[in-house]
């Protein structure tokens, strides 16, 4: 959630089942963003409750997947309409109407040249493998394309992002001017068709599987997959020799910050806690974003200032340059530094060039997020690699002001996975659980939190397997002498 929030309190082992507004008192976002979160998570139970892991409605179950083997092109899967349910997340595959903001899968924004020019073109009736909305595949790169050995599964990858008005400008409500920031963002489902070779399975030797051992081992893999295997902890910072005495806290062992900030800390690099993973932080929760018109070299043309010289960015910041493809596929890409802005041509410069592929088309909406961490400056710092600071497990680091992290060891860590630690300046303190000794607890990502399902096992052209499940309705329709009740 890359959103200005104060600071996000649904909690699931709470069991709270309402948020009440009391007269006179002050309305916060937590609270409403609560109750949002409580209705949702109680949603999604029922109807994974009633529907299992994944399944489509009988008559309207999507994401049927048909293999066709490329005669002038490279193969491709196509995606039949409808909708299907993992987890209890809905998923509709169905293709919007020629001219719907959504036929282009770019977030309601206004479409590219390339766009233009395709516009007469009757788009297809559905999705396909290359086109399919949150995808942004392309054949020219070798890890998009479909495997070239057969057998293969097609599962459905399912999670959830956050979009504001720098992605999407529809959210913005023009009659409030030009230099008032966007009000609300949204959290929007994210579902990919993607291709698994057989090998990854671990099936049992043998005869070819059926439906049933093709769904159970995928269970296993997505398990695996989707399992953190990650934990952080977070403090404000405790003097030596203060973690011997719990109770003994001294004065300057808090939070020193002058203002509420709610700190994300980032998983920017995936991989193992051997040096290779790294992260990134900000105080403003990753929602220091501005959106980019133009790009000419390391100059990059920015459509609006920030809100104020607190969210605006300065010489030194670091910055990550991405779109919604890059955030759809979540790629990260090395962060860039501000070496100069130009405040009258709403410009800034960056250290290097971004990369090639990634916001040289306006209809996916480039924008510039800022980060608040820094290389380090003394010795005994957090590493850095690629504009973010590697892990360092087992051991204390600091972000700023006195807040700290702790990373545990054998850590396995996803790319964008984050936590959040608001930080307040009334307790001198960070909000995070501890156990009776005031020692902080490990936890696990706050997300993202990936779901997957089978779709079909492909063994050939013409030979594919339907691994999906469907459901019938609950009610049934009432016979006529039963309807009309009983006469006395």
């Amino acid at each position: 959630m890359h959103a200005d929030l104060s600071r996000a309190t649904f909690r699931p082992e709470k069991r709270y089942s309402a948020v009440l507004a009391q007269q006179g008192r002050v309305q916060l976002d937590a609270d409403a963003n609560e109750q949002t979160a409580i209705e949702l998570h109680r949603d999604r139970t029922v109807a994974a409750d009633l529907i299992g892991q994944h399944g489509g409605p009988v008559g309207a179950t999507g994401f049927r997947i048909t293999y066709e083997a490329g005669r002038r092109g490279p193969d491709t899967l196509h995606i039949g309409e409808g909708r299907y349910y993992v987890d209890g997340i809905l998923c509709d595959a169905t293709r919007p109407l020629p001219g719907d903001p959504a036929e282009s899968g770019d977030d309601g924004d206004c479409p590219g040249p390339e766009a233009d020019a395709a516009a007469a073109v009757e788009p297809p009736p559905s999705w396909s493998y290359w086109d399919q909305p949150d995808g942004h595949l392309d054949p020219e790169r070798a890890g998009d394309r479909l495997p070239g050995e057969f057998p293969y599964l097609v599962c459905l990858k399912v999670w959830e992002r956050t979009v504001t008005a720098a992605e999407d400008p529809q959210l913005r409500e023009v009659a409030l001017g030009p230099a008032v920031p966007d009000t609300a963002a949204r959290t929007k489902v994210v579902w990919q068709v993607l291709p698994l070779p057989g090998a990854e399975l671990e099936l049992p030797d043998g005869e070819a599987p059926d439906a049933d051992t093709l769904r159970a081992a995928f269970r296993l893999w997505s398990h695996r997959r989707s399992a953190p295997a990650a934990r952080l902890a977070a403090r404000s910072e405790r003097p030596a020799g203060a973690d011997d005495d719990p109770c003994a806290v001294p004065p300057d062992a808090r939070y020193r910050g002058v203002e509420n900030q709610l700190y994300r800390v980032e998983v920017h690099q995936g991989g193992a806690g051997d040096g290779n993973a790294t992260f990134k932080w900000s105080r403003e929760n990753g929602s220091v974003v501005f959106s980019v018109a133009g790009l000419d070299g390391t100059w990059a043309e920015l459509e609006s200032p920030g809100g104020d010289e607190k969210l605006d960015l300065h010489a030194g910041d670091l910055v990550e340059f991405g779109d919604t493809a890059s955030v759809s596929r979540g790629e990260a890409h090395p962060l860039l530094t501000v070496e100069e802005v130009d405040l009258p041509g709403l410009r800034v410069r960056l250290s290097a060039e971004p990369p090639p592929g990634c916001g040289r088309r306006p209809h996916l909406r480039p924008f510039l997020r800022r980060w608040d961490h820094r290389a380090p400056s003394r010795k005994g710092g957090p590493a850095s690699r690629a504009g973010a600071l590697r892990i360092e497990e087992g051991a204390w680091t600091g972000l700023e002001d006195g807040v700290q992290v702790w990373f545990e060891k054998g850590g396995d860590y996803r790319t964008g996975d984050y936590w959040l630690i608001p930080a307040r300046t009334v307790t001198g303190s960070v909000e995070w659980p501890a156990d009776a000794g005031r020692q902080p607890l490990l936890r696990p990502p706050a997300g993202i939190e990936v779901h997957w399902a089978p779709l079909a096992w492909v063994q050939g052209e013409g030979t594919v397997t339907d691994l999906r499940m469907a459901f019938r309705p609950l009610a049934e329709p009432v016979p006529a002498e039963r309807s009309e009740g009983k006469k006395d």
